[in-house]
């Protein structure tokens, strides 16, 4: 039961706060902070400070202009700091993260009269490495970033790299950038951006000459004094991963909010799913060898590291054998689908030939041991490094660790995927989708094996929930066509969680209309759709001055750009030419001059993209957002539940467009006073029986059918 005193601050809290701010309650921020407080007020807690039982997740659907972020703080950062737990709050997107850093958090201390210290904490791959960098501008790959695959072995740097290199390290080096990706004015490409960020496994900590310097390291001191942390899902996930407190603190010490819960399913998924390439790592395993042996050289044969690398000859000739009989495998398999030009090939229900299994058996053996040699390697130059090893000097090891843990990464990364393709999927449980790609490379064709979990609800049981000592989950969308069903068992919720959905306060008839025009075309023919789509906006965008446009392939957006007259082409900002974050700061620039501006974006600018007022007041959808129909993890799970008598485009499919379609709606109106229209360009929510569930899902926009 909560507290008596935490529910008087709670409350004074929250009334200092509207009337610092000159507002007034809304009905569901107040039930959203009196949900969230009675769940975690009412965790049954040991002498030792464990938690007790269960009961101790919130699940709450709370729609735009609630406030959810005041409700979960409010509610969360008292109880966690009488009952000494930290609190971590994790997004899905940078945008909400730094709103939370910069606004949200200074605004309750300042207002609510919260004494919070708090911190943001990003993953290493979103930080500059200042060694990394330096080592590609004095050597240019000779010892650098060692790539994944030898087709894609790190070439001389061209002069416009080596340029935009130098340009980053003078930036950094003169303060005027931070080392953080998401602070560039200009989107860098991800094969720019790579060779320049660390990960554990390379990283030398302490050891390394620009560690007091490093932006990483820098963004992480506080975090073990702070009373909350903002993260975000792959943050939390990765953590979760090494056991949990190994990046973030204790699950058993820690509450965590996840804000735009609705993606944690994919991102759990898509954080397990492995990937091999067969004659790439053939290749992989041919340049390790040169590699260690010239380690060797320049180590001058120490005894033990000379010990430790002719140990890994046994296990790298099993792993080729392997791989040869993988390859051959394989070619008698999807020898006459390749010719015929097929590119993917999936296993029915994730289950592989046995002769399959059993080459991937053998081969997940011979990397093990192969892992553990490169962890005996990895410690022994740590070693090195800390002075302890007079035989091998400090600057040889603290310049080959990260080359060794690149070697480690991928000798993981390979047994990782072996082991999920020699394993069948427990009776009963949810399956692995696993599946081939046949994929080009400089040194000729491959194919590359893949594996991914259909399902979160396992992982996420396991090493959250029952880890975990409370946890809330909220975003404006959790359910679909309204039930919280999909949810729950796409994240494997405990049976005692507590659900609640709480409406919006905006109006919502009044404020926004939803059009569907008549249409000549279905999208189930594409190019047809997509010629008419272009004929409707080159019509329609003219006329409009703040728009956002949904599209739902790279192909369709970029045809339709290329279909539009140069009168529109100069007010369009198109998702990729530049960060997202400067996309929407140009678009309110404009909109400030008072120009029109149109935004073409894909998935990712159908939510958190917050444009109040007149910076946003159309909202073009081109299709409804089904997910790509021959995805192996959505046929995976498809035929998982057409085994279980369940239909799939009913409990799966269309679900899953609800949710996507009530994010993509919900872009328009931010603000009580946001006035638009919302323009969908698919006649099926009006002609398919499904149509009738998705509208109903839907905010009750005022309607204008054709």
């Amino acid at each position: 039961m909560l507290d008596k005193s935490l529910k008087t601050a709670i409350q004074s809290a929250y009334s200092a706060f509207l009337q610092n701010r000159d507002l007034k309650p809304r009905v569901s921020q107040k039930q959203m902070v009196a949900h969230i407080a009675r769940t975690l007020g009412g965790i049954s807690q040991a002498p030792e400070g464990e938690r007790e039982g269960g009961n101790h997740i919130c699940v709450i659907e709370a729609g735009t202009g609630t406030g959810k972020t005041l409700a979960y703080l409010l509610a969360s950062v008292p109880i966690a700091q009488q009952r000494k737990k930290k609190v971590v709050v994790a997004t899905a997107t940078v945008a909400l993260q730094e709103q939370l850093v910069m606004k949200d958090l200074p605004q309750l201390i300042s207002d609510a009269g919260l004494n919070v210290t708090y911190s943001l904490a990003k993953g290493r791959g979103r930080y500059f490495c200042v060694s990394k960098a330096e080592r590609h501008l004095e050597e240019q790959g000779e010892l650098g970033q060692m790539a994944l695959y030898e087709d894609e072995v790190a070439r001389k740097l061209d002069e416009s790299t080596i340029e935009l290199y130098r340009t980053l390290m003078n930036e950094f080096a003169a303060g005027r950038w931070d080392g953080d990706r998401d602070s560039l004015s200009d989107a860098l490409q991800e094969d720019e951006w790579q060779p320049l960020t660390s990960d554990h496994l390379q990283c030398t900590n302490r050891r390394c000459p620009n560690f007091s310097m490093c932006p990483f390291f820098q963004a992480r001191q506080a975090l073990d004094s702070v009373d909350l942390i903002v993260a975000n899902h792959d943050l939390v996930l990765a953590d979760l991963s090494l056991g949990g407190g190994a990046i973030l603190p204790d699950p058993a010490d820690t509450i965590y909010v996840f804000d735009e819960g609705h993606h944690l399913g994919d991102k759990t998924t898509s954080h397990f799913a492995y990937s091999m390439r067969v004659k790439g790592t053939q290749r992989w395993l041919n340049k390790a060898t040169r590699a260690l042996n010239k380690m060797l050289q320049e180590c001058g044969e120490h005894i033990v590291l000379n010990d430790y690398v002719q140990k890994l000859g046994t296990p790298f000739e099993d792993m080729n054998r392997s791989l040869e009989q993988w390859q051959l495998l394989m070619d008698a398999m999807f020898r006459e689908r390749l010719e015929k030009g097929e590119k993917r090939f999936r296993f029915a229900q994730g289950v592989l030939p046995p002769e399959l299994s059993e080459i991937s058996r053998g081969f997940a053996g011979s990397a093990e041991k192969a892992v553990l040699k490169f962890e005996q390697i990895v410690d022994l130059l740590k070693e090195a490094m800390d002075g302890e090893l007079a035989d091998i000097p400090r600057d040889v090891s603290e310049r080959w660790y990260p080359q060794i843990g690149v070697l480690l990464s991928r000798a993981q990364g390979s047994y990782w995927l072996a082991r999920s393709y020699s394993r069948p999927d427990p009776e009963g449980a949810s399956p692995t989708a696993r599946w081939i790609n046949a994929v080009e490379s400089i040194e000729g064709d491959d194919l590359e094996c893949r594996s991914s979990p259909v399902s979160a609800a396992d992982t996420l049981e396991e090493h959250l929930w029952q880890a975990c000592y409370g946890a809330v989950l909220t975003s404006a969308t959790l359910t679909a066509l309204g039930s919280f069903n999909r949810l729950s068992n796409d994240l494997g919720l405990p049976a005692e969680s507590i659900y609640e959905r709480l409406p919006s306060p905006f109006d919502f008839y009044n404020c926004a209309e939803l059009k569907v025009p008549a249409m000549r075309t279905d999208p189930k023919n594409p190019d047809q759709h997509t010629e008419e789509v272009a004929e409707y906006l080159e019509k329609s965008l003219p006329e409009m001055n703040a728009a956002l446009v949904l599209f739902s392939s790279w192909r369709q957006m970029f045809t339709v750009l290329e279909r539009m007259p140069d009168s529109i082409k100069n007010s369009v900002l198109v998702q990729g030419d530049l960060a997202k974050h400067e996309i929407i700061s140009r678009h309110k620039k404009r909109i400030d001059k008072d120009e029109a501006s149109i935004i073409f974006g894909l998935a990712s600018f159908a939510e958190g993209v917050d444009l109040p007022g007149q910076y946003l007041t159309e909202v073009i959808i081109t299709k409804l957002p089904f997910g790509v129909p021959d995805d192996p993890v959505d046929a995976t799970m498809a035929e998982w539940i057409e085994m279980q008598g369940g239909n799939a485009f009913e409990e799966w499919a269309v679900p899953m467009v609800s949710m996507r379609l009530t994010q993509a709606t919900g872009r328009l109106l931010r603000t009580e006073q946001d006035r638009g229209t919302i323009t969908l360009l698919d006649r099926r929510v009006v002609s398919r029986r499904y149509g009738r569930k998705l509208l109903d899902a839907l905010p009750p926009y005022r309607r204008n059918f054709a």
